[in-house]
């Protein structure tokens, strides 16, 4: 059993939030911000993050930086730590949260959208993780959080690649989580079922599956709450009762578990429902 860990002196820690401009993204900065971390928000839209980051600023005693990039590109993490370099900024945390999904059969969607959800939701992740663990881990007092999602458990019809690129998200996060033992370093997925917040713009409303929604400040005090342990778990999931559905698919098996989901989503959202347009935080 892994030692336990001394508390996070969250005023010690400058945290990278992606996928900061909306959603779980600003939350943990409102969250993270209100226990005195200083902050590097990154997405596309400048106009958000500026507008969120004077509202920490004005809050809160703490430093905010705000970071554009559309984090599809190719050698991501190495662009994300040049420019933090340029800037003399040293990141001890991560927030992985940008992310996305299509919507519809997986054959009637357009393809580079689905290469790009791969790209945002799994690529992004494994780059910027590559690049700055090895600071993390030598630094020894932060933490690193991957979101995946309640549709890491099981296959996701109507949202295939969604699913799947979760599921890498969890697979891969309990694996550093293993990695970084020892280190001081804690890692965590943290894993929400369907939140009330922009997603389901670009979604539609019916990928919920008719699942009621959860508050983002919910999730986020979750996976803080779970952050917070003296022995963290290598994934939290956000939401009393979505804790029963890893058991319940357990249980019923991967093919029951498969036709369950893919009545349910095609039940609320209908076979041929429209293809949703790809817009990242």
């Amino acid at each position: 059993m892994a030692a336990s860990l001394p508390p996070v002196d969250y005023s010690r820690q400058t945290v990278m939030v992606t996928g900061a401009s909306a959603g779980i993204g600003a939350e943990f900065a409102r969250q993270l911000a209100q226990r005195g971390s200083d902050l590097v928000l990154v997405a596309r839209r400048a106009d958000r993050l500026d507008a969120l980051a004077r509202e920490l600023r004005a809050g809160h005693d703490i430093t905010v930086s705000t970071l554009p990039l559309d984090l599809t590109q190719r050698d991501v993490g190495e662009l994300v730590r040049h420019e933090l370099d340029t800037r003399q900024i040293e990141v001890t945390s991560i927030v992985n949260n940008a992310g996305f999904a299509n919507h519809g059969p997986f054959h009637e969607l357009d393809l580079p959208r689905l290469t790009s959800e791969i790209a945002l939701n799994a690529s992004s992740v494994v780059e910027i993780c590559h690049t700055f663990l090895p600071r993390l881990r030598q630094r020894g007092d932060g933490f690193l959080i991957n979101v995946a999602s309640m549709a890491a458990y099981q296959a996701n019809p109507t949202m295939a690649v969604y699913g799947a690129s979760k599921a890498f998200v969890l697979s891969f996060t309990e694996a550093l989580w293993y990695e970084a033992r020892g280190t001081g370093l804690r890692v965590l997925a943290l894993s929400p079922g369907a939140t009330q917040t922009e997603f389901f713009d670009v979604a539609g409303a019916s990928a919920d599956g008719g699942s009621q929604r959860m508050s983002a400040g919910t999730v986020v005090a979750a996976a803080l709450a779970g952050l917070d342990r003296r022995n963290p778990p290598p994934n939290v999931v956000a939401g009393r009762s979505n804790k029963i559905a890893p058991v319940v698919g357990r249980l019923v098996g991967r093919r029951r578990m498969t036709e369950l989901v893919g009545a349910r989503m095609t039940r609320t959202s209908g076979v041929g429902c429209a293809v949703a347009q790809p817009h990242r935080p």
